[in-house]
């Protein structure tokens, strides 16, 4: 049997890590700057994240959701204090995607509406509903083409206004930072606002903060910036360092009953693990302060280099425009200076580096971004 072929993959395979850093087979070290698509949170095999995985298969690995789990109400308290939604509840699945499925599901089935009002370049996972509120025709099936999913341009809140007055929306869904776009920011005076608009109209505000959230940003949300509480907020990527873990936050006002929600493997014994130990190295190294203090240097550095176009941004959630290809660029920076980058769209290249990186890592590449620009 063959793989199925849909990766645009380069020619390296990683086989171990340490840190900020990943190997090859013959020992190349490269400087892990895109942790995977922003789900390398805490670093490659971090000590306490290693001991805590490996001493949980060894008792259990999973069981499902028909008994009782200590593990997940353990994960669910740290989740609360970390982040500031203690009275919040909280539904675990295995990925944005899924978490993004759930949390349109119960906003439907709270107002009993069926529409979601999403916007312009989201991408919001490649499942059904997920997919059918991503603005990327590309990867839309007729199949998950719907009349019920409608967009309009983000931070554009007379637009957003408009529709809602309609009366027909259960839910709108929004990025903390849209990152497939290419690192677009919804202003906070913009969220201020939806958040204004949405609760006057009785609708969901969903904020998807997968690629944004866990303390990214140098808040644990992105959307904490703008002083706002969403009624639901969608998490994955760096939530479990690598272990596929999606959650659901849930404000107070939703009602839970037995089996409007569900999954086989959501919230099992290794992902709660995984999950508890990443929210405990974030407290023992104080990361989500580290992302903010690294973050705001490469962001001030990489503002100063002329031949950027644009540089936008929070912490460590880094887009920089440029002349040219973007997919060269990190080609460069990959085979030249062993450092991997991500990319998004023809021109942007994206920086999610583990919330642990260093300054000193961070100056590597801005000497190496250097030289590349300056040939």
């Amino acid at each position: 049997m063959k793989l199925f072929d849909v990766y645009s993959l380069y020619d390296i395979e990683p086989v171990s890590g340490k840190g900020n850093y990943v190997y090859t087979a013959d020992g190349t070290e490269y400087l892990d700057l895109y942790g995977g698509h922003a789900v390398i949170s805490v670093g490659h095999a971090h000590p306490h994240y290693v001991k805590a995985v490996s001493e949980q298969v060894g008792k259990l690995g999973f069981y499902s959701n028909s008994v009782e789990n200590s593990l997940q109400e353990r994960f669910a308290e740290k989740l609360g204090k970390a982040s500031g939604y203690e009275d919040y509840s909280l539904f675990l699945c295995n990925s944005g995607a899924e978490a993004n499925e759930n949390a349109i599901k119960l906003a439907s089935f709270h107002s009993g509406k069926a529409k979601v009002l999403a916007f312009g370049k989201a991408f919001h996972g490649r499942t059904s509903g997920a997919v059918a509120a991503t603005d990327n025709p590309k990867i839309v099936a007729p199949f998950n083409r719907t009349e019920n999913v409608e967009f309009v341009p983000l931070n554009d809140i007379e637009s957003v206004k408009a529709k809602l007055s309609t009366g027909e929306f259960c839910a709108v869904l929004v990025e903390g930072i849209q990152g497939v776009a290419g690192i677009h920011c919804p202003t906070d005076e913009f969220l201020q606002e939806l958040r204004e608009v949405t609760t006057k109209y009785g609708v969901s505000l969903i904020l998807d903060e997968i690629q944004s959230g866990y303390g990214r940003t140098g808040d644990f949300f992105a959307h904490q910036h703008a002083g706002i509480r969403p009624d639901i907020i969608t998490s994955a990527k760096g939530i479990a360092n690598g272990f596929p873990m999606g959650a659901v936050l849930i404000a107070p006002h939703f009602e839970a009953k037995k089996g409007m929600l569900g999954t086989t493997f959501g919230g099992n014994h290794l992902a709660c693990a995984a999950g508890i130990a990443v929210l405990e190295i974030f407290e023992q190294e104080n990361l989500v302060a580290n992302a903010r203090e690294v973050g705001d240097y490469l962001l001030a550095e990489l503002r100063k280099i002329p031949q950027l176009k644009e540089v936008r941004g929070r912490g460590l959630m880094i887009g920089m425009e440029i002349e040219g290809s973007a997919s060269e660029m990190r080609l460069q920076l990959l085979k030249e200076h062993h450092i991997f980058t991500g990319g998004a769209g023809v021109s942007t290249v994206r920086l999610l580096p583990a919330l642990t990186i260093t300054r000193s890592e961070a100056d590597k590449f801005l000497a190496a971004l250097k030289t590349l620009l300056n040939k």
